[in-house]
């Protein structure tokens, strides 16, 4: 039997899934961060930085009746486009071309639910894109990065046919109501704080990789 729906309408997940640590990877984290800085929602809505949390957000999906997910996903298009897609289809798109474990996992999430008797009524995909995915400790790329707000709004336009209010951010304790990645994690502070390629190697250990090369 599904979860109980809120009287002020059906339950919403907004949902960010990846890595923040191996660049266009965070991109769906990086999304929900922004939402969270921008708007607050009624208790009907749960707006959620799943990262590579896998199996451990089944909860989460039983819960929802509207599903948004934010990803990085590769659709063999140009560096930056965004692909939305919808309903049964998304399991097949977020597996299609695996890059990192939390896809696999996210599809035995959306299964798992199914088999429960909890799978959401409405799905969306909004992904985008990636150019880089091997830089370790690096940020998303411009093209990439870029497609944030519209992201959001494309998610906007789904959610609108569910009447869900996006109330503007005013103070803090808004903010941090909502289960987002921690302000140490931020997109500015990771940046800034980032160490450069001399000083750190952002693609393995050099001293290691020619270890290897001997053996």
């Amino acid at each position: 039997m599904s979860p109980a729906v809120s009287t002020a309408g059906p339950n919403v997940l907004i949902l960010g899934i990846g890595n923040v640590l191996w660049a266009d990877e965070g991109f769906g984290v990086r999304v929900i961060e922004e939402i969270a800085a921008r708007y607050h929602f009624g208790p009907h809505v749960r707006v959620l930085d799943g990262g590579t949390q896998g199996i451990y957000l089944v909860d989460h999906i039983r819960w929802a009746d509207v599903l948004v997910v934010f990803d990085a996903i590769d659709y063999g298009l140009a560096p930056g486009t965004l692909k939305l897609v919808e309903g049964d289809a998304v399991p097949r798109f977020m597996g299609a071309k695996k890059m990192s474990l939390h896809q696999t996992g996210f599809q035995e999430v959306l299964a798992m639910a199914d088999l429960m008797g909890d799978y959401p009524d409405h799905l969306l995909l909004v992904g985008v894109q990636p150019l880089e995915l091997e830089d370790f400790g690096g940020s998303l790329r411009p093209e990439v990065k870029a497609k944030i707000v519209p992201a959001i709004q494309a998610a906007r336009g789904f959610l609108d046919r569910f009447g869900l209010e996006w109330q503007p951010v005013r103070d803090l304790v808004e903010q941090r109501v909502q289960d987002v990645p921690h302000p140490s994690l931020s997109m500015g502070l990771y940046e800034s704080g980032r160490p450069s390629a001399e000083e750190a190697c952002r693609i393995g250990d050099a001293r290691v990789l020619a270890a290897r090369g001997r053996d």
